[in-house]
């Protein structure tokens, strides 16, 4: 996606946000990560149904553009909460602050970044290392770093499929690419050996690596239609489509939900959301929104999230953030 779309996609979701006249609106507007958005949007609907409130808007934007407009400022055109796959970087946290945004951070749990393929195709099982060199730009050469030019996966090992590397992934501005260039192509590339670490996160733009825009679903019928295609998403999306998919064990490691939650499984990430404080008592029911998000029957080990693929946060974790943020919110109930 170029930076041309992602700026009109964002502007496009600014839009549907505006209303007239005073800051109160009647409903919770949300932007954000794709992986978060399938637990986002779930907690909405059971609070659109319990509450006595209008059910939130949930959008997927994208982690990078979800917070854009989260810390643009305050009003009734600009989102209530950003969900995100990563924790707000420090310029975003600037931002927020230059724009009188305070921003109260939400960790929600767990999730595990997969490559996954469709069950009709062959069997991946690969190291980061193996990752980064199919999708580095650059690799090792005889004379320190050369163009990447492994067109197979076998080409990296023979005991890798012999298929073409095709791999479909998340865009810049999407929290999974932060953490999978932090948690694949940055490891990939140290046990590589590549001595230029500036050279480790930047994918190849020959059409092995293809971006794939925010919906992660459009990824999972990419992997249908093309058996020997991977696919680089959330956990909760092979959950949701485990009978069409299945992913790729990393290091000998399967993504399976005990996995992720046990820290075995070598590419897991925490997941966010960001509540804007100088919206509690304006918007209604947003402070009852939070607090149905970090309820038991909602996040804990028996929630209709982890239904949906949410790793939970141990119960003590989850104590300490609920006993965080709940006296925050409950002057605005």
């Amino acid at each position: 996606m170029t930076a041309k779309l992602v700026t009109a996609t964002i502007a496009l979701a600014i839009s549907m946000f505006a209303c007239e006249g005073s800051l109160a609106r009647d409903r919770i507007l949300i932007v954000g990560s794709s992986t978060v958005f399938p637990f986002s949007a779930a907690v909405a609907e059971s609070f659109g149904k319990s509450s006595g409130h209008k059910t939130p808007v949930v959008e997927s934007t994208g982690t990078g553009g979800g917070i854009a407009m989260f810390c643009s400022g305050s009003g009734p055109s600009t989102p209530d909460i950003a969900n995100a796959s990563r924790r707000m970087k420090a310029s975003e946290h600037a931002r927020c602050s230059a724009n009188g945004v305070t921003p109260m951070e939400v960790v929600i749990g767990y999730d595990g970044i997969v490559l996954a393929n469709s069950r009709s195709g062959p069997v991946f099982e690969v190291t980061r290392e193996q990752v980064f060199l199919a999708l580095a730009e650059k690799v090792p050469g005889k004379n320190g770093e050369a163009a990447n030019t492994n067109a197979r996966w076998s080409d990296i090992d023979p005991s890798l499929p012999d298929e073409e590397i095709e791999v479909f992934g998340p865009p810049p501005t999407s929290g999974t690419r932060d953490a999978f260039e932090e948690l694949v192509m940055d490891v990939g590339c140290a046990s590589a050996g590549l001595k230029d670490q500036a050279s480790c996160s930047r994918l190849r733009n020959d059409g092995a690596f293809v971006e794939a825009g925010e919906n992660d679903n459009l990824i999972v019928g990419k992997l249908e239609a093309n058996p020997v295609t991977v696919g680089i998403f959330g956990f909760s999306f092979l959950d949701q489509n485990a009978d069409q998919i299945r992913g790729a064990a990393i290091e000998g490691v399967e993504p399976t939900f005990e996995n992720i939650a046990s820290g075995s499984y070598p590419i897991s990430r925490p997941l966010y959301f960001y509540v804007k404080k100088e919206h509690l008592g304006e918007i209604p029911g947003l402070a009852d929104y939070v607090l149905e998000f970090v309820s038991e029957a909602a996040w804990g080990d028996d929630g209709y999230l982890a239904t949906k693929g949410l790793i939970p946060l141990k119960p003590g974790d989850r104590a300490n953030v609920a006993q965080k943020i709940t006296p925050a919110l409950a002057a605005y109930r």
